[in-house]
């Protein structure tokens, strides 16, 4: 007998202007992070006929919430209002998923994150559920690293995760932190992969100048002023410029831009937006990918880097060693 249809829903953030063969008013919405390995599983998921899909996406850019069908996938976009989700504990969140998920009475609940209120909203609906971690924000919390909303996401892991069901993470690193910070909670090692496109790359890397690359926020956690401090004290002995797949974000760019001598800005271009066939592009020239990150817990970009054949300079930290070797 075949089996009957299985019905899993996810939430609360997925890219979906980054989609193609979407509504209008969605592939005009402002572009968000692109969340690439995402967009690799649901493209996987897509091929299981009997596999009833719902993503649930909150967001206070959408001009109204409404749900539309792509490939056999429902996406629900539930619109919020700006500065009410963390601020209420995510109960603004639980309300709208739950009021949702009524009519589509999933059989499991996929909870991406703790950033976003998801792992706290599925422990309140009492529906089945994993919780795929992305940050680790009680990690980013020791390391003195967070803000006052990861503050918030820690408060939230110490509390939800010791009982969530399962959990999934990236890398052996956040897999056996979680182990050691949320017990008894059972923890499955589940990489995010990148691509399979990625593999096709045709390495064709500038050497004069060399070509460096950066992808990443352009903020101190990732290590961007370590980056151009140091290749500050290169400019007199090697001939090379620097992508940065990103935006020049303040308060660092205006600090460096004091900092490190006009020279080194000469050499550095900032690309922002780029969707995963220009990224292919920017790694087929690039001589290296540079990660100085002071955390992370399983770098995509460094997956990327290292299937389309670029080698990597990158930090000992967390989940980023094991690909940069």
């Amino acid at each position: 007998m075949p089996k009957p249809p299985l019905t899993v829903a996810w939430c609360s953030f997925f890219p979906v202007e980054w989609l193609s063969e979407v509504p209008a008013e969605v592939a005009t919405l402002p572009r968000a992070h692109p969340a690439t390995w995402q967009r690799v599983l649901l493209a996987q998921l897509e091929q299981y006929p009997n596999l009833h899909l719902h993503i649930l996406v909150l967001r206070k850019q959408f001009p109204r919430s409404f749900s539309f069908q792509r490939r056999g996938v429902t996406f629900h976009l539930l619109k919020t209002l700006g500065g009410c989700r963390a601020p209420s504990l995510f109960w603004v969140d639980t309300l709208l998923i739950r009021r949702a998920l009524r009519a589509v009475r999933p059989h499991v609940l996929h909870a991406w994150g703790t950033e976003q209120g998801a792992a706290l909203v599925a422990a309140r609906l009492g529906i089945p559920h994993l919780v795929s971690l992305q940050g680790l924000y009680t990690w980013c919390k020791e390391l003195g690293l967070a803000n006052w909303h990861e503050h918030l996401a820690a408060w939230v892991e110490k509390r939800v995760l010791p009982r969530a069901p399962l959990i999934t993470a990236e890398s052996t690193f956040s897999a056996n932190y979680a182990r050691r910070a949320f017990a008894p909670a059972p923890v499955e090692h589940i990489d995010y992969v990148p691509d399979w496109s990625f593999h096709r790359v045709v390495r064709t890397p500038r050497l004069s100048p060399r070509r460096f690359l950066f992808i990443g926020r352009f903020d101190t956690r990732k290590g961007a002023d370590v980056m151009l401090r140091a290749l500050n004290r290169l400019m007199l002995e090697l001939e090379f410029e620097l992508v940065i797949v990103g935006p020049p974000k303040e308060p660092l760019y205006k600090n460096m831009l004091r900092e490190v001598s006009p020279m080194l800005w000469h050499r550095v271009v900032f690309r922002e937006r780029l969707a995963s066939s220009q990224i292919m592009e920017e790694l087929a020239q690039a001589v290296l990918l540079i990660c100085p990150t002071l955390m992370d817990t399983g770098p995509v970009s460094v997956k990327e880097s290292v299937v389309a054949g670029v080698p990597v300079v990158a930090s000992a930290v967390g989940g980023r060693l094991r690909y940069s070797r």
